[in-house]
């Protein structure tokens, strides 16, 4: 498989190169953002590891212009920068990880070889829907009451997710580690950010509510509103 890394530190991408390349990987290295994004939109790779922090054009705008050119490439983001805010905005612009530098090299290996699994699985249902509600696995599209509705692909796998186990409570730990891939850490509102935008989106124009709060427990997607959520 190909991994695209593009990483500006000049022993940080060497050593990704390497290693990656020991654990049998055919790994290309661009060392600016410029030539990743070029490489990324013009070959063909399994999944990208990027550095956010690039001193030509940063990693969140490479990725914001490969989504929106319709690339879905799976993305791991390599970041110093370790708030909240700082995770989520990677994620929420289309990265489907987020991995906060300095790390250990087994860790990043985990999870690349988690987000290769990932996007060499096809889903065998193609169309899912819950009332007025469609999501379109193979148009990566979302309607309601025949409106499309514009997600992120966070936010798409996060409703797919949803819908997929209609009527259960998920709660938090089980979406951080299907959808971030990460454990869950009960001081951290990455899912709460996530699942309330995606409310926003979903639910806010419309009567019936299908995204609900069940407290204590976690999130649930089902219609018509249930007596015990919010």
């Amino acid at each position: 498989m190909r991994i695209l890394i593009v990483e500006d530190e000049l022993k940080t991408g060497d050593y990704l190169k390497q290693g990656l390349c020991e654990a049998g990987f055919n790994v290309t290295l661009a060392r600016n953002g410029l030539d990743g994004f070029h490489l990324a939109m013009t070959e063909s790779f399994a999944l990208l590891i990027l550095d956010v922090m690039l001193p030509d054009v940063s990693g969140l705008r490479i990725v914001q212009s490969i989504r929106e050119a319709g690339n879905m490439t799976p993305v791991l983001f390599l970041s110093a920068l370790d708030t909240v805010d700082d995770r989520v905005r990677g994620l929420e612009l289309g990265a489907d990880d987020y991995l906060v530098k300095p790390f250990a090299f087994n860790e990043l290996l985990a999870r690349a070889r988690t987000l290769l699994r990932r996007g060499a699985s096809q889903p065998a249902v193609q169309r899912l829907q819950i009332s007025d509600l469609v999501l379109d696995l193979g148009k990566r599209q979302a309607l309601r009451q025949g409106k499309k509705i514009t997600l992120t692909q966070k936010e798409f796998a996060l409703l797919e997710l949803l819908m997929r186990r209609e009527g259960e409570v998920l709660p938090r730990s089980l979406i951080a580690s299907q959808i971030w891939d990460m454990n869950f850490d009960s001081d951290t509102n990455v899912i709460d950010v996530a699942i309330r935008r995606l409310r926003g989106k979903i639910d806010d124009d419309f009567s019936q509510k299908l995204i609900h709060t069940v407290r204590g427990m976690g999130y649930k997607i089902e219609a018509p509103l249930s007596d015990d959520s919010n």
